[in-house]
């Protein structure tokens, strides 16, 4: 089944981006936001991603043009998948459906209003239990039978907060990487009680945003790509806490020795270093001679750089230091 309609709750940093990818993408899509104050959050947002759309269709028809003209391939990592395909490239209608996007993209206070004939609602709220709650307790009731709901936690289960929703055989999870136009996959998380239809229609969904559809047919905190990531940050954080060797050599080493585009620190930077503090807070309760990282040398060592201001990418300094 093909949806027409999305909504997504909540205009942070995932929420506008899969908004905005399901504007691109030619669906009828609002965004639902609590207050005046989070549409004065959420447009700023929604405006870079405009400006960051434009500049990566310049950039692929550059290396294209380059590419053909050398009669070499693209570097890596220059192509977004989740704009459009390399043989089906038309920048003039890339820079179209964004600009259509910017103009046809909704925010509605009125959850009523917003989620009408709705064929999925997106909760990509705060990790916040209770406020979840709240929010699927309010919204069981306005949806059509139709909707599907999906929600993009990426540290709580679904199966928390199936029985709130109403309709346990249509509430599923959908988890993006960032930068979703470039790195587009979407890992499909069923929960117990989700039916075969409602996993398979939010898969269909997936590519009709131009993701990349990853089934994760089990519930698993972290998903597929964060149960990996996640203790390969953990691994480099121990490597300096430990006094092993300095972030810029553990990044080359990965950097070098894998190929990869990012070592540990960088991928750490852009994450954002509240981000790294929250993760790591629950593991500094096991016990050392059981813990296989130093995670409360890792924790302080966060804690005083988040203290110092130097959060990542966002705060111009992180590890390393960014801009001027």
């Amino acid at each position: 089944m093909a949806f027409e309609k999305v909504v997504v709750a909540g205009g942070g940093v995932l929420g506008s981006q899969i908004a905005f990818q399901s504007a691109y993408c030619g669906l009828d899509t609002c965004i639902w936001l609590r207050s005046e104050g989070s549409i004065g959050r959420t447009q700023p947002k929604l405006d870079q991603l405009v400006k960051d759309y434009h500049a990566q269709i310049d950039a692929m028809e550059a290396a294209l043009a380059k590419s053909r003209a050398d009669g070499e391939p693209m570097a890596p990592g220059v192509w977004a998948m989740g704009i459009a395909d390399p043989d089906d490239f038309d920048p003039a209608r890339c820079h179209g459906a964004v600009d259509a996007a910017a103009e046809n993209l909704r925010l509605e206070l009125d959850l009523s209003a917003a989620v009408a004939d709705a064929d999925v609602v997106v909760e990509s709220m705060a990790e916040q239990e209770e406020a979840k709650i709240e929010f699927y307790k309010k919204l069981a009731p306005l949806m059509a039978e139709k909707t599907v709901v999906v929600t993009n936690s990426s540290s709580l289960l679904p199966s928390k907060f199936t029985r709130y929703t109403g309709r346990p055989d249509r509430y599923l999870a959908m988890h993006f990487a960032n930068h979703i136009w470039r790195n587009n996959i979407a890992e499909v998380m069923a929960q117990p009680k989700t039916s075969q239809e409602s996993f398979d229609a939010i898969m269909e969904f997936a590519g009709q945003i131009r993701m990349q559809p990853l089934p994760v047919r089990k519930e698993k905190a972290g998903y597929l790509l964060n149960s990996m990531l996640i203790p390969f940050l953990f691994s480099a954080m121990d490597l300096y806490v430990n006094g092993i060797s300095e972030p810029e050599s553990i990044d080359t080493a990965w950097v070098r020795g894998t190929g990869a585009p990012n070592g540990p620190f960088q991928i750490l930077d852009v994450v954002g270093l509240v981000t790294a503090y929250n993760i790591v807070q629950p593991y500094t309760k096991v016990p050392g001679f059981m813990a296989p990282y130093n995670f409360k040398g890792i924790s302080r060592m966060l804690k005083e750089k988040i203290d110092a201001g130097e959060t990542g990418v966002a705060a111009g300094k992180g590890f390393y230091t960014y801009g001027g």
